[in-house]
């Protein structure tokens, strides 16, 4: 086991500060873990591949779900339509993304993501994937684990209205 993972659980991960008044709170956790995920991004997938965490998901859930429209990433994504609008634009800009009519409402727009936009979505979650692999020292079955709790969690978020 590596150095840096036998230190005590109630002492923050940089700093050596006693956490004990705070170590159970999972929304602690949660920010401390995204800390180190956001690093791994930003290394991986950032600055050479030029997204932004927020980006990457848009571009990446537009992946999933041809045809999707803003609305229903706003929702997804607990943002607002103008946060929304500003990111696709960025995307459809750099040509990641292409909005289209609606077939059967013509006032809709949906989201297609252009070949170059599935090449970089594709490239970017296995360059993540892989380094999460490499630098968090979780056995596949704690990955798996940890993936499905935070999946719970996320769901326990209360739906935001259309």
């Amino acid at each position: 086991m590596p150095s840096s993972l036998k230190r005590r659980p109630d002492v923050t991960p940089s700093g050596n500060l006693g956490e004990t008044r705070i170590h159970d709170v999972i929304g602690y956790q949660v920010a401390q873990a995204a800390i180190a995920t956001l690093g791994i991004f930003d290394r991986e997938v950032g600055g050479e591949m030029d997204l932004r965490p927020v980006e990457y998901t848009v571009l990446a859930l537009i992946e999933d779900n041809p045809g999707v429209t803003g609305a229903r990433l706003a929702r997804a994504l607990a943002v607002t339509a103008p946060n929304i609008v500003m990111w696709l634009s960025r995307l459809e800009k750099r040509a990641l993304v292409r909005r289209e009519t609606g077939s059967t409402d013509r006032r809709t727009q949906t989201l297609r993501t252009t070949a170059a936009g599935s090449k970089l979505a594709a490239r970017a979650t296995q360059r993540l994937v892989q380094r999460e692999r490499e630098t968090l020292h979780l056995s596949e079955a704690e990955r798996a684990m940890l993936i499905e709790l935070l999946s719970k969690v996320a769901r326990a978020r209360e739906p935001r209205s259309a």
